[in-house]
């Protein structure tokens, strides 16, 4: 690195966050959307966080910025970039086929700020194309965490609690969790439909 490339770097710091207006803050939901997926809330969030910083830095005004947000939200829902639907049944796929609990899956969705009634019909529509999804989505942990009949080495007898309070604690049901730690074989729980 030699002194031109060191002196860029310091301006580049001294310059600070860019001024919130409607424009940059349209571009920086629009790049934000070309990297993930998101919610309205969870968009909201991230632009607003943007707002705050020019307010502390440009002394511009957070209502103003929360204006602009709100025209960026409904402009880019009406072009079909935020769909709150979509990302929450993309988000259920994704998170069972990992091994998510029902209860896990429906906490990281509020996290991201999605309401209730959203998540519920994402966990439904999934559960409508899948058989028993909530035991198989125990398996696929118990599989990754290589725990009850899945566990390589021996000591199942000894690691019976704590397997089974790992699937707890992922949030599987005491039910589900005894019927795939207490499983014989890998094979008995992949047979049963």
């Amino acid at each position: 690195m030699d002194d031109t490339d060191t002196q860029k770097q310091a301006q580049r710091k001294r310059k600070g966050p860019r001024k919130a207006t409607a424009k940059s803050l349209e571009n920086a939901a629009a790049f934000y959307l070309q990297r993930f997926a998101t919610s309205k809330e969870n968009l909201r969030r991230v632009l607003m966080r943007r707002v705050e910083r020019s307010v502390r830095h440009h002394g511009t005004e957070r209502d103003e910025g929360a204006a602009f947000i709100e025209d960026v939200i409904a402009k880019f829902e009406r072009l079909g970039y935020l769909d709150d639907t979509a990302y929450a049944e993309m988000r259920v796929r994704g998170l069972r086929g990992r091994g998510a609990s029902r209860r896990a899956i429906n906490a990281q969705l509020r996290q991201k700020g999605l309401e209730a009634d959203v998540i519920d019909a994402a966990l439904a529509a999934f559960a409508e194309e899948n058989e028993e999804p909530e035991r198989t989505a125990a398996i696929t942990a118990a599989r990754k965490r290589r725990i009850g009949p899945f566990r390589t080495r021996g000591g199942r007898k000894e690691n019976r609690e704590k397997d089974m309070a790992t699937l707890a604690r992922a949030g599987f049901s005491y039910d589900t969790v005894r019927e795939i730690i207490d499983a014989e074989t890998a094979d008995e729980l992949e047979e049963r439909p």
